[in-house]
Formats: structure tokens, C-alpha cells, sequence
């Protein structure tokens, strides 16, 4: 633990004893016997999970640069388990009426965020539910027509349309593992598609597909635009600021216009799982949420959350734990959550920088956010060696005692490697590194990074 997650959670007992005296207002009662436990029982059990989950990555430290994967900030945990102790149920204003209250302003500032005038939105327990919901409203709208997505997409997309009955359409990339938008128009001709998913982040590669330019082909095409942000949605603060780019600045820029966008919070919102969010342009396909619950909805005549979501019963410590964390970390571009972000694409860039000097390294794209993909250089060129290098070395710094690194592999297919032209591809992919630099303590890392991949080829 940090130093300074150390002092913050030294807050925690106060804020308990707090709400402890909150809890007093109500007459005293015994706990059943059948929910008491003894407190040798419970030391001795807390004792065996902290070890069992020491068989853990380092998610918390900057040798990780892995996965997408963080621990939340020590607020966000703080405010989960506080309100965790109510325990309130976001699906009916009955259920949490406070932190319904939370959930629809963190939302709106969300929908700020991007642009929407006007909205309808919730927070969900993750990015594929978000999507879902999404792709289900879009359906709705275009009944017998397909979604659309890119090969790069996330495979949650061709998932969830399974499961809604909705036919898909693949979309090719271009070279940088963004839509390519010929291969878009050609399929927009058919008149089938009623759907286009544009990723603002894609998984392997941190690509952020041309939405101004989809936008373009909306006017001369009739369909609707879904914006898959759930990685690199929070990144539109930094499109604001003019920090990643003109063409991602574009891109994100553009999502106002779209007709639906998804963000997870549980990513670069410093938030636990699960918190993902969707949130809708036009506030009247909540129409088709519609629903009776005859059991449910009495404490007021409001809209309730869950007559507006898929989802029923859901946490609401989540809405606590990201309004308590957008109070010290606002949506900003230059502080509060935009001052991190920026550190975090700076580190992307410092770390291609010192690949694009290596004569050891090789950089597969240009990072558009903060996700880096490289290979090791090899005499032969062949894509089997460099990806057998690329498991070895990978194994080999996650495996050093003194001082792990912990990275990702992707399989990356020659689409994405149309400028490097001296590969010989004896295999159908490439596996190559790829390091998700999620921590602005990254920035200051990188140098530590890069030493410690050389020292392993």
C-alpha cells in the first residue's frame, strides 16, 4: 500500500462512526444469534483470504502495465463500503433513494461530458450489460436491419446481438486498426444496417474509430450511431484540450452527435467492479423500458431507475462510490480526472518514443491513447520467431524474483502491420507485446519498463 492510500484510509473509522449515529435514530436491536460469528472465527478467516489473494498481480503497482486492469482509488472504496453498509438497491427509488439521487447526477455530468443536451442514462454493473442495453434500444428502433462493427471491436458486441436476435455485419479496419469507412460505405449500400458500432478505444490497440467522419455518412445513409467508450470513453476530456490529436480529437468531439454512447467507469473512472454506464441521446426511447411492476414503484411518482434499465436489482454503493469520487476527481481537463489521463497518454507516448530509438524494439502503431503494442526485432524477420521471443521474454519478466514486469500479448495480424513491410509472415499472426499503461504513475515508470524488456531479449 502507498503512503498516501495509507492516510486516506485512516479516514474510514470516522466516517463509520458517523453513519453509526445516523443508525442510532432508530430503536436498539440484538443481532440474531444465527448471523453472529466469533471473533477468533472471523480473524482467523480474514487471515486465510488475505493470503489466498496474495495469488494475485500486482494490479495496484506500476510493474503492472498489463491488462485493463487497476485497483479503484481509496475514495471510491471508502464511499463503496460505507454506503455498502446500508446496502441500497438502486433498481427503485424505495430501494435507495439517496444514492439514486447520486446515480442521476453522476450521469448527467457524464452526459455533459459528452456533449448530450439532453439525456437518458443509468450506470450498469459493466460495459457488456451497457452495450446490451444499447444495441437492444437500437433493435427496437431498426427491428429487421443488422449492427454493424469493426473487426477490432470488442467481441461483446457479436455477443450481445445473439442474444437480442439481431443480424451483424462486420466492418474491416484500416491500417491503424480504426473503421475502415470505404468498407462501411460499400456495406451501407445494402440498406441493411441499421446500426453502427464506433469504438472510441478498441481493446488491443487503444484505436479510436473516425466518429466525425461516420457522422458524414449518416446524412447520406439512414442509421444510427452507437459510440463504445467503455475504455477509452473518459479520454473526450482530453479531446476538449486538444491533447491527443486532431483526428481523436475529431472523434471524440463528434460523440455529441451520437445517438447512444457507453463508458465504464470501473476503467479510467478509478471506480471497483462493476460500474459500466449508457446513456441515450434522446430521453424518449425510454419508452421502450416500459414495464409492470405492480410490487415495486410507491414511494414516489419520479421516474425510478429501473423503469429505465434492463438491469434490476443494482448496487447502490457503485452510484456512492463514483459521486464521492467525482467530488475530489471532477470531470475536467486539466484537473481532476483529465489531469490524470494526461499522464497517462504522455506515459503511452514517452514509451513509443524510447521504442522508436531501440534498434532492439519495434513499435506496431502509434499509441492513440494510452495502450502500447511492440515486437522484438529480429535478423529473419519471421513472425514465428518474433512470437516466440515474445512468449519467452513475457514469461521471463513475470517470473523474475527481484523485479517483475508484468505485460500483455496480442495477436496481431499482418491488416495492422501493412507498414512493416520486411516481415515474413510464415504464420497467419504476430503475437507482440502490449502494455495498457493505466496509471499516471506510469509516466515516471516507463524508463523502468523499457530497461527491463531489453535486458530480457
Amino acid at each position: 500500500m502507498t503512503k498516501n492510500s495509507s492516510t486516506i484510509l485512516t479516514l474510514l473509522p470516522d466516517a463509520l462512526n458517523r453513519l453509526a449515529e445516523w443508525q442510532s435514530r432508530w430503536h436498539e436491536f440484538e443481532i440474531d444469534d444465527t448471523l453472529q460469528v466469533p471473533e477468533d472465527k472471523a480473524r482467523t478467516v480474514l487471515a486465510e483470504l488475505v493470503d489466498r489473494l496474495g495469488d494475485n498481480y500486482p494490479f495496484w503497482h506500476p510493474s503492472y502495465a498489463g491488462q485493463m486492469l487497476k485497483p479503484p482509488h481509496p475514495i471510491a472504496s471508502m464511499a463503496y463500503f460505507i454506503a455498502q453498509q446500508i446496502n441500497p438497491n438502486n433498481h427503485a427509488l424505495d430501494g435507495g433513494p439517496a444514492t439514486a439521487k447520486m446515480e442521476i447526477e453522476v450521469v448527467a455530468e457524464m452526459a455533459r461530458m459528452f456533449g448530450y443536451e439532453t439525456h437518458l442514462g443509468h450506470l450498469t454493473s459493466s460495459g457488456t450489460v451497457a452495450n446490451l442495453e444499447a444495441l437492444w434500444v437500437a433493435r427496437h428502433l431498426h427491428p429487421e436491419k443488422a449492427v454493424a462493427f469493426s473487426t477490432e471491436a470488442h467481441y461483446t458486441h457479436g455477443r450481445m446481438c445473439e442474444v437480442i436476435g439481431a443480424k451483424t455485419v462486420e466492418i474491416a479496419v484500416d491500417g491503424r486498426g480504426r473503421m475502415d469507412l470505404d468498407d462501411l460505405r460499400s456495406k451501407l449500400k445494402t440498406g441493411d444496417i441499421g446500426t453502427v458500432v464506433m469504438t472510441s478505444g478498441t481493446t488491443a490497440l487503444g484505436a479510436v474509430d473516425p466518429i466525425d467522419e461516420a457522422m458524414k455518412l449518416r446524412r447520406e445513409f439512414e442509421f444510427r450511431i452507437h459510440v463504445d467508450g467503455a475504455y477509452g470513453g473518459f479520454f473526450k476530456l482530453l479531446g476538449d484540450a486538444n491533447a491527443l490529436g486532431a483526428e481523436a480529437n475529431a472523434a471524440f468531439q463528434a460523440i455529441a452527435e451520437s445517438d447512444s454512447v457507453v463508458v465504464d467507469p470501473h476503467k479510467h473512472g478509478l471506480q471497483p467492479y462493476g460500474c459500466g454506464s449508457v446513456l441515450f441521446r434522446d430521453p424518449a426511447v425510454g419508452r421502450f423500458y416500459k414495464h409492470d411492476s405492480p410490487y415495486t414503484y410507491f414511494t414516489s411518482n419520479e421516474l425510478h431507475l429501473g423503469e429505465i434499465s434492463l438491469e434490476c436489482s443494482r448496487a447502490g454503493a457503485a452510484a456512492a462510490a463514483l459521486w464521492a469520487t467525482l467530488q475530489c476527481f471532477p470531470l475536467k481537463a486539466e484537473t481532476g480526472l483529465g489531469a490524470i489521463l494526461r499522464k497517462t497518454r504522455a506515459a503511452a507516448l514517452r514509451w513509443s518514443e524510447l521504442i522508436e530509438s531501440s534498434e532492439q524494439l519495434r513499435l506496431v502503431l502509434p499509441p492513440q491513447l494510452d495502450i502500447v503494442n511492440f515486437y522484438a526485432a529480429t535478423a529473419s524477420h519471421k513472425v514465428s520467431e518474433t512470437s516466440q521471443i515474445t512468449h519467452r521474454v513475457f514469461e521471463a519478466l513475470m517470473n523474475d524474483t527481484e523485479h517483475p514486469i508484468y505485460l500483455a500479448k496480442f495477436n496481431a495480424k499482418p491488416s495492422l502491420l501493412t507498414e512493416h513491410k520486411d516481415l515474413v509472415w510464415d504464420e497467419p499472426a504476430m503475437t507482440v507485446f502490449r502494455s495498457v499503461l493505466m496509471r499516471p504513475e506510469h509516466l515516471d515508470y516507463v524508463p523502468t519498463l523499457h530497461e527491463r524488456v531489453l535486458s530480457k531479449l
